[in-house]
């Protein structure tokens, strides 16, 4: 009997925790949602440069290319270049 009390009453660490989950679920969710409206705008901005005659394909390699340290962009385009001269793309 005592244990069927505790399951119906929760102690007020394990509410605690409940309620914390809860929370946490939520702002997961809310971003979740913020996330999928962002990339919905992304993708609309790349439309619209499609669009304008922009290359997206060059576009969005441009902005991963930004994303990047300098010392790394420039070590992989040195790596690209080597292996463009090895099979004579250059």
């Amino acid at each position: 009997m005592a244990t069927s009390a505790a399951a119906v009453q929760d102690e007020p660490a394990t509410r605690f925790a409940k309620d914390q989950l809860k929370a946490i679920i939520e702002r997961i969710e809310r971003l979740e949602e913020e996330k999928k409206t962002i990339s919905d705008d992304i993708r609309d901005v790349y439309a619209e440069a499609k669009g304008n005659g922009f290359d997206v394909k060059a576009l969005r390699t441009i902005v991963r290319m930004r994303k990047q340290d300098a010392n790394e962009r420039a070590e992989q385009e040195t790596i690209l270049e080597t292996y463009m001269q090895a099979l004579g793309m250059l």
